[in-house]
């Protein structure tokens, strides 16, 4: 019996290991990712880009916190995860504020800078969506991270696409879209981890 339960916590640990190294490659993935799309973001006057640049930073501090828990307790995993939510629907608020300032403005983001960023950014989430998703039912913890990555992948395609439109019609309304479309998806996805988050801390 001891025996079992050694080889179970030895297992549990190596678990976490792995769970540990996974995040770290993710993290800085998601940090060269910020400045590359927050850099070309800005210079190419794109909803599109600067709001993925928000929701890497986010994916960032979201992989660091999810990297502090690996080690802590189901409890302690929740309420981070419940702390990346709200995480999550912050960057989403930030995004439709853009989406507001851009219809306003009438801008035309750079459609060339738009697809080949959105394209290496694609390229650089479908790595750590590939990397994530053996662990995502493990805990809450990097179920949650897992669905960050889904999300970053879907944007990259719709921003591709959005350059796409832009160098077709000239017109900036594909890039504002992308951006309503980004917010929408950010907005479920925090809901659907501070639903599960909020549900884990009321179990004991």
């Amino acid at each position: 019996m001891a025996d079992c339960c050694e080889n179970k916590a030895c297992a549990l640990e190596a678990m976490k290991v792995k769970q540990s190294k996974i995040l770290k490659i993710v993290l800085l993935i998601n940090i060269f990712l910020f400045c590359l799309t927050a850099f070309y973001g800005w210079a190419a006057n794109s909803t599109g880009l600067m709001s993925e640049s928000i929701d890497d930073f986010g994916d960032a501090v979201t992989y660091a916190l999810s990297l502090y828990v690996v080690y802590k307790s189901n409890q302690v995993k929740a309420k981070v995860a419940f702390v990346k939510g709200c995480l999550i629907l912050l960057g989403a608020l930030f995004v439709l504020s853009q989406v507001v300032l851009h219809l306003i403005d009438n801008t035309v983001p750079v459609f060339e800078t738009m697809g080949a960023v959105a394209f290496v950014a694609l390229l650089l989430n479908f790595s750590c969506y590939f990397l994530l998703t053996k662990y995502r039912e493990q805990d809450i913890n990097m179920r949650s991270v897992w669905e960050c990555s889904r999300n970053d992948i879907l944007n990259n395609v719709a921003i591709m696409v959005a350059s796409i439109l832009v160098w077709i019609t000239n017109l900036g309304w594909a890039d504002i879209a992308v951006g309503l479309v980004l917010s929408v998806m950010l907005l479920g996805s925090s809901f659907r981890v501070l639903k599960a988050s909020y549900s884990q801390m009321r179990s004991k």
